[in-house]
């Protein structure tokens, strides 16, 4: 340590005979390490926002469904069994610790109506406040529906910005009422816009209610991709003109079967839907602490769904579990993008940086080619006059690297408040930046202080 701190002193002592030189040779250093600072903490930045543009499309987002259905060899596609119940969606979120948040999902695609005007949204979901969560999504206007209406079943909804371009020409829906089927519902918030999903369907094309309310007051059925509200009857259709069913006619002569009650009509049957209550669900979605985590969710998910199923090891899955892979992949390639470009630039910077080290250095050596000569002919040794004019090199470049990082911190700053672009703190690459300072220092400040190390000390004394 003690011989450290000496060569590190006669380096600066050195380096202060010529503080004008030494101050460009480090500049080199200084602009390189500040360039990979800023740029880091840029790339970084923007890394995170594009990380989370794609995580608001669902790169973070894992969808479980029913399992398959099928009869006579032919299979009926997912979510043909129904075997998914909220118990499960709350299983998940509260025993899967890779798991960030849960969203039991009941679907329906029917008319919406306000007024004179209809639409049929792409999406009407039944789902709990959770939802928002899952799919790190934010209210424009009003609130989402609350846990207290989810468990009452309340005719609450949230809509998005394209009901209410459809059917309320921009203005605020909040308080208003809209018809899904024959179930009136107060609109209480809008959700903020999203756009377009990576399949080019519009995700503001959606209404959030209460699922309790979709399965109980509209649905009644798991839900079909069809439009349900063409199977209705509409207002005003026929009513059936068949005659009542009386108690004499409990034993009927005509060779037909009737029933002792009378049955309603389509027009009864779509004005006073009778509740189904089935606790399953169509689907739970559910989004992961981070994509790097998204297999370790998955295996616990599957784990647990099979608990709660209670189904035996030759048992196959009654549930199938779909990842983003397509956003997930989008994701790695521009983080690994970007890394990659950052690093190019950084090396080069350094490289040129190292270069002027180099330089000064060998510069440095030749006109101090008495001072080494005198310094052998009184017993310097080899080693000793590496280590010198190595130290210097290190200093040199050490002193850079500090003056680097502030720099780099006050432009990355300066772009923050000034352009408004994402920038985030790196420390890894702080650290990074003093180790290859020093490691600029070593590698190529070595040929010069070798060069200066085997000079003969004879040809050296006599050098004018």
């Amino acid at each position: 340590m003690r011989t450290t701190f000496r060569i590190m002193k006669m380096a600066v002592l050195a380096l202060r005979r010529n503080i004008l030189r030494s101050a460009l040779t480090t500049l080199g250093i200084v602009i390189g390490v500040a360039a990979v600072i800023a740029m880091m903490e840029i790339g970084q930045g923007s890394s995170r926002a594009v990380q989370k543009t794609i995580a608001n499309m669902g790169a973070d987002n894992l969808l479980i469904q029913s399992g398959t259905a099928s009869s006579g060899g032919v299979s009926f596609g997912a979510g043909s069994v129904l075997t998914l119940t909220p118990t499960d969606a709350e299983a998940i979120e509260r025993e899967c610790p890779a798991v960030a948040c849960v969203a039991p999902v009941v679907r329906v695609r029917t008319q919406v109506i306000f007024g004179n005007r209809n639409w049929v949204p792409v999406w009407i979901y039944g789902t709990t406040p959770g939802f928002l969560d899952v799919r790190e999504w934010q209210m424009s206007e009003g609130s989402m529906f609350s846990e207290r209406e989810l468990r009452n079943g309340s005719n609450v909804c949230v809509l998005g910005q394209t009901l209410v371009r459809a059917l309320f020409d921009n203005r605020s829906p909040l308080g208003e009422e809209i018809r899904i089927r024959n179930a009136t519902f107060r609109v209480v918030g809008v959700l903020a816009r999203k756009g377009a999903n990576m399949m080019g369907i519009d995700q503001d094309d959606v209404v959030l209610a209460p699922w309790t309310t979709i399965k109980y007051r509209v649905a009644g059925v798991s839900a079909n991709t069809a439009n349900q509200s063409a199977a209705a009857a509409p207002t005003g259709a026929t009513i059936s003109t068949a005659a009542p069913n009386t108690l004499g006619q409990l034993y009927p002569t005509e060779n037909y079967q009737s029933e002792l009650y009378p049955q309603p009509s389509p027009t009864q049957q779509a004005d006073e839907p009778q509740p189904v209550r089935f606790s399953n669900v169509d689907q739970i979605l559910v989004r992961a602490r981070s994509t790097a985590q998204i297999p370790d969710a998955m295996e616990e998910m599957k784990h647990l769904l099979r608990q709660q199923h209670r189904l035996a090891d030759y048992e196959t899955d009654d549930f199938n579990i779909r990842d983003m892979a397509e956003a997930s992949n989008a994701l790695a390639s521009t983080a690994k993008l970007m890394s990659g470009l950052l690093l190019c630039v950084a090396a080069i910077s350094l490289l040129v940086g190292g270069v002027g080290i180099m330089n000064i250095m060998l510069v440095s050596v030749t006109e101090r080619t008495r001072e080494i000569g005198l310094r052998m002919a009184v017993g310097a040794r080899a080693k000793d006059i590496l280590r010198q004019f190595l130290g210097e090199a290190i200093v040199l470049c050490l002193l850079g690297g500090i003056l680097g990082i502030v720099f780099g911190r006050a432009g990355s700053f300066a772009v923050r408040v000034l352009a408004g672009w994402p920038t985030e703190l790196s420390l890894p690459a702080i650290v990074a930046a003093v180790v290859v300072a020093v490691g600029t220092g070593i590698v190529f400040g070595y040929y010069p202080a070798w060069k200066a190390a085997h000079l003969d000390p004879i040809e050296a004394l006599r050098y004018e």
